[in-house]
């Protein structure tokens, strides 16, 4: 193993490591750096001894930074040991890494990882992981700062999204394809924000814990790793593919989606548009009746098909603006809830956006100030659970509400934001 303690140290060419549990190059100075460059990175030894210790520490990783800088560029990076993270940032650790290819091949293996406050930028990298739990974009317990411009991201293990977020993490114009998993999964209080990004999931429905599938998760798993509160999912401009199951699910925790222009494209087999609901702790995800969400999503000029649907354990506020067209039914679900509770679902539709009604609707507080159709055009006929007609329409299709507004609200409903208020120039020591 290369330790870096203080000063600088650059290296080059072939950089092997064979002992379990070590690092190819590691950066553990306050104020220490080093640069790999033009490099061949090889991790290969037994499994780690500790699943925990290389996900939260870096533990095996090839490249791993827990304080002072390391840069890396124009290299390649492979490993096939569990627990081999491709280049890792822990702690008061940076990584810088550009135009570089990162190959795992083994479980709990991510391509660029952070944990522990960690930071780690990176640009136009080749990322592809082969084992479970190998997010290409992965975080773990701690968090930290991860930002991401450029690249394709690549997954083929089970429980292995693109990105799995348990830190903030923004990403602009990169492919990020999960092959045998669902596109991202936010835990607790974390983030992730794509601009101009190609994602896509495909959840294999092989799992008894799982009550539904989804293709993007913002929820709170309970296992320590993230901290509570609001999760959010950020989409600007790209595209967002689903190949199995419903698009968002959230569950047990407080979240925010923030779709803007997003061309979306759903699985054939999608019952859902999003999910806000509690669900049956079999992974342990909260206390069976009392572990929904409290979720705020808001839709910028976007498209959006598919069901909405809420339980009285959960809060939803869902916001169509600026030209938006929601087509789906908003239902009621009792699964989880048994139709007990004090939770809402509230549905505010702004003077230039629409809502197609597909099928029955039930909600709490419906405002539009545009308009509400069937497919065909006609009128949906809005009542009140007391019996009031507020919309008396020709739809075979009937929304009931407790409360019906033309007056609009925005000043709940999330704005969009831009990629420059993320971007980081590449440091003197990559160019």
């Amino acid at each position: 193993m290369n330790e870096v303690t203080t000063d600088a140290e650059e290296f080059t060419g072939a950089i092997e490591s064979t002992g379990t549990d070590e690092n190819a190059v590691l950066v553990s100075g306050t104020d220490a750096s080093a640069t790999v460059r033009d490099a061949q990175v090889s991790r290969t030894s037994e499994d780690s001894d500790s699943g925990n210790t290389s996900s939260f520490y870096g533990n095996a990783a090839a490249l791993l930074a827990t304080d002072g800088t390391l840069y890396v560029k124009d290299s390649t990076i492979t490993t096939n040991s569990g627990g081999g993270a491709g280049a890792f940032a822990y702690g008061d650790g940076t990584v810088y890494i550009a135009n570089t290819s990162i190959t795992t091949e083994k479980g709990t293996s991510g391509g660029i990882h952070a944990a522990g406050g960690g930071t780690l930028y990176a640009w136009n990298l080749d990322v592809a992981t082969q084992g479970g739990s190998s997010a290409a974009i992965r975080s773990d317990r701690g968090g930290g700062t991860m930002v991401v411009d450029g690249g394709t991201y690549t997954t083929d293990g089970t429980g292995s999204p693109a990105i799995y977020s348990t830190a903030d993490i923004a990403v602009h114009d990169a492919v990020l394809t999960a092959n045998d998993s669902e596109a991202t999964c936010i835990e607790g209080l974390n983030s992730i924000r794509l601009f101009d990004c190609d994602l896509s999931g495909n959840m294999p429905d092989d799992n008894e814990q799982n009550d539904v599938l989804w293709n993007v998760i913002v929820y709170q798993s309970m296992s320590g790793d993230a901290e509570d509160g609001n999760g959010t999912f950020e989409m600007v401009g790209g595209t967002l593919t689903a190949k199995q199951g419903g698009m968002f699910y959230t569950t047990n925790t407080q979240s925010t989606f923030i779709l803007n222009g997003v061309d979306i494209t759903y699985a054939e087999n999608s019952d859902f548009f999003l999910r806000c609901t509690g669900n049956a702790n079999g992974r342990g995800w909260g206390s069976s009746g009392a572990n929904g969400a409290d979720c705020t999503f808001t839709g910028i000029a976007q498209e959006m098909e598919g069901d909405v649907i809420w339980d009285r354990i959960s809060n939803l506020d869902f916001y169509a603006t600026q030209s938006s067209i929601l087509t789906g039914a908003v239902t009621e679900d009792t699964t989880y809830s048994g139709g007990e509770g004090e939770g809402y679902c509230n549905l505010t539709i702004d003077e230039t956006s629409q809502w197609v009604v597909t099928g029955d609707s039930t909600l709490t507080n419906l405002h539009c100030a545009g308009t509400i159709t069937d497919a065909d055009g006609n009128t949906v006929s809005v009542i009140g659970t007391d019996g009031t007609v507020y919309v008396e329409g020709t739809s075979q299709y009937t929304v009931t509400v407790d409360n019906y507004s033309e007056d609009v609200d925005l000043s709940g409903a999330s704005e969009a934001d831009s990629w420059d208020s993320y971007a980081v120039e590449q440091p003197a020591e990559l160019t």
